[in-house]
């Protein structure tokens, strides 16, 4: 009987110590978690020794198209985002010497200590603004409107693309470090940003996205953003809101453009144009006819409680914190396109991929600061107060100066 009353508690003892292992094992890792983390080094680009994470998929127009899914998702350090920036960083400074590297140190500083005011800017405006969204977790947030969020499995990063802010160049540069895309010529991944069409870049099904995580990893899916949200370098480029709604405008109503006609240039038309007469159902022919909306529509549009009530904004004049919600997604760099070449070089540089690739020099969008006065000319002025606010968390969250001249 002492032998087996013995064996009964050493049973129970050795249980608990099980469950307090358990207990804090799970504490540690934040939850039960298939894949492990692990701290793989990164394979160059274009390596033929490199495992990759991707699987080949159809060709599409002309072009064989490598899926960005991996096959097994594996975080790939311990350290942080900002952690790992500050590490390739060190890494950049020991290599470099003499005089000229001393003034790229000195450079490097000056952009170091600009970033650290955009993200404070940002942490400040978070937590002193209110406006719609600013409270909720980053796991209230649905998936649909996590879908310009770009995940890069094999180089680590996550960027948030903002169209009408440089964000065609930006996805070519992510195609190239994904090595996602096949050029037709050479039979090889793309290597050279600008060599890569700009319409195949906005195919949707090059990139993973966060919206697309729940399809591929069901129940895991947001644990599984959370750890890459921790461990993967993140970025996102801005632009004044104004500036970048005069963009838009000009770009998708300037010219004929059929889907934006049908979809939103004819609604326009109709309800703030006093157009009786039915409208041409091509936009070639309404631009022939002098029929294109104004401005002015577009705005009141924009203002239109009824507009949302149809449907989100369109991506090209939905609010930066609607696309990239930065009081939830703490990003390690926040460019601008007013600095674009400069920011540019200075996250290659980062990310340490500078040697890998250049960021594109091709033609740039020309709508400039200098133009809102013009345009907004013959906006009422109760409307152009009424569209700072609807715009007003983007110019404070990324520090653009109240544009007092159209405001007055």
């Amino acid at each position: 009987m002492g032998v087996w009353r013995g064996l009964r508690v050493a049973f129970v003892l050795g249980s608990v110590f099980m469950i307090l292992l358990i207990i804090v094992y799970w504490d540690d890792v934040g939850g039960f978690n298939l894949y492990p983390l692990q701290d793989h080094k990164r394979c160059p680009l274009q390596s033929p020794s490199c495992p990759r994470t991707t699987t080949p998929s159809p060709s599409t127009a002309g072009l064989q198209s490598r899926s960005p899914l991996p096959v097994s998702t594996t975080i790939f350090s311990t350290k942080g985002g900002g952690a790992a920036v500050e590490d390739r960083q060190e890494q950049r400074e020991v290599r470099t010497t003499g005089g000229e590297g001393e003034q790229k140190r000195i450079s490097s500083r000056r952009l170091d200590v600009e970033q650290e005011e955009r993200k404070q800017r940002i942490m400040d405006v978070c937590s002193d603004l209110d406006f719609p969204g600013r409270t909720r977790s980053f796991e209230q947030i649905p998936n649909r409107e996590l879908d310009h969020l770009i995940v890069d499995d094999t180089n680590q990063i996550i960027y948030c693309y903002v169209p009408k802010v440089a964000c065609t160049n930006w996805k070519r540069v992510m195609v190239v470090l994904s090595q996602a895309l096949i050029s037709p010529s050479s039979g090889k991944p793309y290597t050279d940003p600008e060599a890569i069409p700009p319409d195949l870049v906005h195919n949707a099904t090059l990139y993973l996205t966060f919206a697309k995580f729940w399809r591929h990893y069901g129940s895991l899916s947001r644990h599984l953003m959370a750890l890459k949200l921790q461990h993967y370098t993140k970025f996102l480029f801005v632009r004044d809101p104004f500036v970048r709604l005069i963009s838009a405008f000009r770009n998708k109503f300037g010219r004929p453009n059929e889907d934006f006609y049908k979809q939103f240039g004819s609604v326009m038309l109709r309800r703030y144009g006093n157009i009786s007469e039915s409208l041409p159902e091509k936009a070639a022919q309404a631009f022939a006819a002098g029929i294109k909306p104004t401005f002015q529509q577009f705005v009141s549009y924009l203002l239109d409680p009824e507009t949302e009530k149809e449907n989100i904004f369109n991506e090209h004049w939905r609010q930066i914190y609607r696309l990239c919600h930065p009081c939830q997604v703490k990003y390690d760099f926040i460019g601008r396109l007013e600095t674009l070449e400069s920011d540019a070089d200075h996250l290659l540089k980062l990310l340490d991929v500078d040697h890998l690739l250049h960021f594109p020099s091709g033609a740039r969008n020309r709508t400039a600061a200098s133009w809102e006065r013009d345009w907004f000319s013959q906006i009422p002025l109760t409307m152009r107060r009424e569209l700072y606010k609807l715009y007003q968390p983007d110019f404070e969250l990324f520090g653009y100066p109240k544009p007092d001249s159209v405001l007055h």
